[in-house]
């Protein structure tokens, strides 16, 4: 059924990765570097971020519909977090780790929300994917029990 409360977290996670495309994970004071070059720093300045995004957010959202199909559903989920944990380390990479200019001198502002979405989009696929699990133990004692 897609009325089941790990769509909703499905749902959620989704719709978290869509509003990545309008929240920044950072800002910066200065318009020194190629990724600060419009003082934002989101999911546009980079391809990698938007592709790992978009897929991201499809995969959840595919996912709502394939209730039947419940070990599919599991892998797409943890496909969903490793796709938002590399999304994550790239982000921190490009900010911090890249090496161009150190921080202090263009001023750099992290956005604890544009920062904290992804995070958010984790819990969400865990909590969809403990449910899920519940739904599978369900049918499987059902089964046994005809």
């Amino acid at each position: 059924m897609i009325q089941r409360i790990q769509s909703i977290f499905l749902l959620l996670s989704s719709v978290v990765m869509g509003i990545l495309f309008t929240v920044p994970f950072a800002t910066s004071e200065k318009a020194d570097t190629a990724m600060f070059s419009d003082k934002i720093y989101n999911v546009y300045d980079h391809p990698a971020l938007m592709v790992l995004v978009i897929l991201a957010a499809v995969i959840a959202f595919v996912n709502i519909f394939l209730f039947k199909k419940r070990d599919l559903q599991i892998r797409l989920d943890y496909l969903y977090i490793t796709l938002t944990v590399v999304l994550i380390a790239l982000v921190f990479f490009l900010i911090f780790g890249s090496g161009e200019v150190s921080t202090q001198d263009i001023g750099i502002n992290e956005n604890i929300v544009g920062l904290s979405l992804p995070i958010v989009g984790i819990i969400c696929a865990f909590l969809a994917n403990r449910f899920i699990n519940k739904d599978k133990k369900i049918v499987k004692n059902m089964d046994r029990l005809r």
